[in-house]
């Protein structure tokens, strides 16, 4: 088998920075297979596409990429290269039709061979019936695909993908590889990034990088027989995990709450027009509990989010918490809250100090105890180093960092988290869930949504959302017994699909 890719002692130094973003990379890339890269944050994973591609210039060493100089031949390799960047790269302003019309304008696509491309470009997604809707309105599966559909315009040699499923829920991500899988079968090399640790178990060739360096590059089932095993050892290959108790949670001192159920919704439907995005959720979360609203993309599940803090109104029903009617009293509910919304809302353009200081203002944190409790987190995150550096600057791991101090400064009894791991390496991960689980068990009562289905067994209790409605409520246990399935994984997929089935008798 011939290489798609040969990288010699490549080296990549961004200017101004003292360290290597690549540093004496080696590696040949086999045609017509699928190879997984995965890293923690700021390993070089995307700057090693970006070299493979030809958007950025080594500092020393060579790649040939099908064997061309992405150097001096850049335009005769972005004809023969799909290309899916991180967020997807599509122009939410403009419908299904008029990004694949734009991209292959942009590829030199001829124009008698455009429709008959795109009628298997739609049929291969699965997108026919959405063409005319705005990529702005599509769920995060549906960009997923319009994204991959642009790349494919032109029958690449070469598909690249940079973590293209991030914030898509299993069922999306399994889509995605089924039709990648496809791809492959007519000789279609794929590289493909990724922080899913289940999605790199099954790629044909896995390599593993840090700090700059590829450290792993073979068979990912070499490293474990399994998608645990692999992990553990993906994990070790990184440096390991320190496991220990949470910092965060052992300085933190939450007010005495007499209040059994501090996140309660009652009937709670959101309508759009005629569209239900919520319909009659109903429940009740303890004191303490981890409680998990998991469902595919465009389930209703951040609409939930967003009406229990009170960002958006209800359409009927009502939320409290801790006691405090979300409708009637907003701003006395909202204030019992700390909320991490997906894509961390942090202010790009400001530092990291100037986030901590404009958040700790809104969550009416003033003077000396601004100053203590922005002390306090900077200490446990480690932030020190990066208080001068614009929050957009950050790695999505530090990112994650900041955006969790911002909220819990002010010591809430209550959090709100929005798909808060996505994109975010396994030992950032596993950091994260120990503040979590270090706050629950000082009283802290959390809602959480995540597409990480190992993060599931996490949760105390999860209510499964689809089209708006809960379908299932229990114990990750209860859900897997209910759907006799093996894992949490599979019992979403199996939940999911007999909701459908039932909902069409």
């Amino acid at each position: 088998m011939t290489n798609a890719i040969e990288i010699k002692d490549l080296a990549y130094k961004f200017k101004n920075s003292k360290c290597f973003a690549l540093n004496n990379i080696c590696a040949n890339i086999k045609k017509g297979v699928i190879t997984g890269i995965v890293g923690p944050d700021s390993a070089g994973k995307t700057t090693l596409l970006r070299n493979i591609t030809g958007l950025l210039v080594p500092s020393s060493g060579t790649v040939r990429t099908l064997s061309l100089n992405p150097k001096t031949q850049k335009d005769k390799i972005n004809k023969l290269t799909g290309y899916m960047p991180q967020k997807f790269g599509l122009y939410e302003d403009l419908s299904v039709r008029e990004n694949l019309e734009l991209y292959s304008k942009l590829k030199e696509i001829p124009q008698k061979d455009i429709q008959e491309m795109f009628k298997k470009l739609y049929k291969f997604t699965n997108l026919e019936a959405f063409k005319e809707r705005l990529a702005g309105k599509l769920s995060g599966g549906m960009k997923q695909k319009l994204a991959l559909a642009c790349a494919l315009l032109g029958k690449p040699e070469l598909l690249i993908l940079d973590e293209p499923s991030v914030g898509v829920d299993p069922i999306s991500r399994k889509d995605l590889m089924s039709m990648v899988r496809a791809l492959s079968s007519e000789h279609t090399t794929t590289i493909w990034s990724t922080s899913y640790m289940d999605e790199a178990h099954s790629f044909d060739v896995c390599i593993v990088m840090n700090k700059g360096k590829i450290i792993y590059c073979g068979k990912p089932q070499d490293l474990g027989n399994d998608t645990k095993n692999f992990e553990n050892k993906v994990i070790e290959l990184m440096g390991g995990y320190n496991k220990k108790d949470s910092a965060l949670a052992k300085d933190f001192e939450l007010k005495k709450y007499d209040i059994l159920y501090p996140i309660e919704a009652d009937s709670l439907e959101k309508k759009y027009g005629d569209f239900y995005a919520v319909k009659n959720n109903t429940f009740c979360i303890k004191k303490g509990e981890i409680f998990g609203l998991l469902g595919p993309n465009g389930a209703g599940k951040s609409t939930s989010f967003k009406m229990m803090c009170g960002l958006i109104k209800p359409s009927y029903g009502n939320a409290k918490i801790m006691g405090e009617d979300i409708v009637k009293n907003p701003s006395k509910a909202r204030s019992y809250i700390g909320y991490m919304a997906q894509k961390f809302s942090l202010y790009g353009n400001l530092d990291v100090l100037g986030n901590l200081n404009f958040f700790a203002g809104i969550y009416g944190l003033y003077g000396k105890q601004r100053d203590e409790e922005i002390k306090k987190v900077v200490e446990v995150f480690e932030l020190e180093p990066y208080l001068k550096q614009d929050a957009k600057e950050l790695s999505l791991g530090f990112k994650q960092r900041l955006s969790l101090a911002c909220a819990i400064m002010h010591k809430p009894p209550v959090l709100f988290l929005d798909e808060p791991t996505s994109g975010v390496d396994p030992i950032a991960r596993k950091e994260f869930w120990s503040h979590i689980k270090g706050l629950s068990q000082r009283g802290v009562t959390t809602m959480i949504t995540t597409h990480f289905m190992d993060e599931a067994h996490y949760c105390d209790r999860i209510s499964l959302f689809f089209k708006g409605e809960t379908i299932a409520l229990g114990t990750p246990a209860e859900l897997i017994e209910k759907a006799k399935a093996k894992n949490m994984e599979e019992a979403f997929s199996i939940l999911i699909e007999r909701s459908k089935q039932n909902e069409q008798t």
